[in-house]
């Protein structure tokens, strides 16, 4: 695995990236030019190593383009989610202290130029395309910039901000320590390459939207390792197995949400595209329900690869499919730092089979972007890193997750694990979605409510509700089942499959009750 830039001198005509629906593609020898005038675009601006610089678009050549020259100028690169509001858009520009914000036109479209501009200070902002209400276009400035390398090359980083799950999004910021731009971080090359088998022969599908972690670093890894990745412009369950074919796609990103989806197809779109091209298929980002993988398994074969990871970095687990299918429910074992179950009364390492908060010893520090406070909460006195999940290990070493801590519910004195529940509910036939959350209960603290985005919407109402709690507590202990389900048009999840329950949550509690997260949209 090497830079781009230098597959550029040995195959410079293969093709690097190209658009799933548009055909849109760029070369090796395209995507280095073009990172080289960008980079000298941005020495022009006055960026140099250590400076930060934002994106908000939506998958593009130019998105692509974008981090390349970021990451061969030194600067850190922050790619913004498309589902951040405007006020949370602002707190991440402000946040991260960028200089630069590139964006597409759709977006100046969408929010508008003064708002654009509003969010920031001093701001710089570019338009990809041609100028635009008054903003400069990022693609004329480039034009007359030169081909060739910056005489100042330094890799730069991503610096990437959690979804806002549970909270205000948080910037996880990685020591720049300005190595050459051929440095590959050790865990991309091992989960890739050595687990699985990517090289210059390979062909990634990326289903996801780009702002997000897996996608963004595999999809940049992929053209390291001389491959060629495909880039879906947003994903569609029988689009992406028209393109496996299509394009003979050896390696593949996906995440829960997609395995239902795709399950949730007529069998005659399943069984219509010939998948046998596929040699690997990774998930993570969110809990994957085991019937729901059990089935992924037996279609697509032991093909499937799992990861438990954050956008943190602090720790990896993984596991195969041959050892899921002897481990069922497990996210795998320590692949990076070793792995730690806590108590959190007592700070105590917890044996096998005890429930606890999941940490990890023996990696690199991280912290969050001006927020000592929370980067303080994530590490214990002995210097292991938490993202906040719930676990518990088996006598093996494989990690078992339970939930996140801060949804874990608390009714009568009992801890309750919402994804239970929801593993359970999403596999009913009329369920399209589901989450399950603690609502206040004046005698009990909490008790357990569903939300459920239902396949066919005029078959809400109270008749499916009864059938759903049912279906529940035939399979699960009625007190971790929902004592009531509500019904809605659309789950808020991210495009990567995290759902923000706290968007859901906070409509039940009380402003005052301390539940709601800062800048939480109303």
């Amino acid at each position: 695995m090497t830079h781009p830039s230098v597959h550029a001198k040995t195959t410079p005509d293969k093709v690097a990236y190209v658009m799933a629906e548009s055909g849109q593609a760029l070369t090796y020898r395209e995507l280095d030019q073009n990172s080289n005038q960008a980079a000298h675009l941005f020495r022009s601006l006055g960026l140099r190593a250590g400076d930060h610089i934002a994106l908000l678009m939506e998958n593009s050549l130019d998105f692509l383009e974008i981090c390349w020259a970021a990451q061969r100028s030194g600067l850190y690169y922050t790619p913004i989610s498309l589902y951040l509001r405007p006020p949370e858009i602002a707190h991440v520009l402000r946040d991260s202290g960028a200089q630069l914000l590139v964006v597409s036109p759709a977006i100046v479209e969408s929010l508008g130029a003064e708002t654009l501009r509003n969010m920031q200070p001093g701001l710089h902002i570019m338009v990809t395309g041609a100028p635009l209400a008054g903003i400069p276009s990022w693609r004329e400035a480039m034009a007359p910039q030169p081909e060739t390398p910056i005489p100042d090359e330094v890799a730069g980083v991503d610096m990437l901000y959690s979804s806002g799950t549970t909270g205000r999004p948080k910037g996880v910021k990685r020591l720049q320590t300005f190595e050459p731009i051929g440095t590959v971080h050790p865990l991309t090359q091992i989960l890739l390459g050595r687990m699985l088998g990517m090289a210059a022969d390979s062909i990634y599908l990326s289903p996801a939207p780009l702002y997000h972690a897996a996608p963004l670093r595999f999809t940049m890894a992929t053209v390291g390792f001389g491959g060629t990745a495909v880039v879906m412009e947003k994903f569609d369950a029988e689009t992406f197995l028209q393109l496996i074919e299509r394009h003979h796609v050896t390696h593949a990103q996906t995440v829960p949400t997609m395995f239902v989806r795709l399950l949730k197809l007529p069998e005659a779109a399943r069984t219509r595209y010939d998948l046998s091209s596929l040699r690997a298929a990774v998930h993570a980002a969110a809990p994957c329900p085991a019937e729901v993988k059990e089935q992924m398994i037996t279609w697509w074969g032991p093909i499937l690869t799992e990861y438990y990871a954050g956008t943190e970095a602090n720790g990896v687990t993984i596991i195969s499919a041959a050892e899921w299918l002897t481990h069922r429910g497990s996210v795998g074992k320590a692949l990076f730092g070793t792995l730690k179950i806590v108590d959190d009364a007592t700070g105590a390492e917890l044996p096998n089979g005890r429930v606890g908060t999941v940490y990890f010893a023996g990696t690199p520090r991280f912290e969050y972007h001006n927020d000592p406070e929370a980067t303080r909460a994530a590490y214990n006195d002995q210097g292991w890193s938490t993202i906040g999940d719930v676990g518990y290990a088996d006598s093996e070493g494989y990690l078992y997750l339970t939930d996140r801590k801060a949804y874990v519910i608390k009714s009568g004195g009992v801890s309750i694990y919402p994804q239970e529940a929801e593993d359970i509910l999403v596999g009913h036939k009329d369920v399209a979605d589901v989450a399950v959350f603690g609502v206040p209960n004046a005698e009990m603290g909490e008790e357990v409510k569903g939300v459920v985005q239902p396949v066919d919407m005029t078959a809400a109402g109270p008749e499916l509700e009864q059938r759903l709690i049912a279906f529940c507590r035939e399979r699960l202990s009625p007190l971790k089942c929902p004592r009531s389900i509500d019904f809605i048009e659309e789950m808020p999840r991210t495009p990567t499959g995290k759902l923000l329950k706290r968007h859901l949550r906070d409509r039940y509690w009380p402003a005052d009750a301390g539940t709601a997260a800062v800048g939480a949209p109303a």
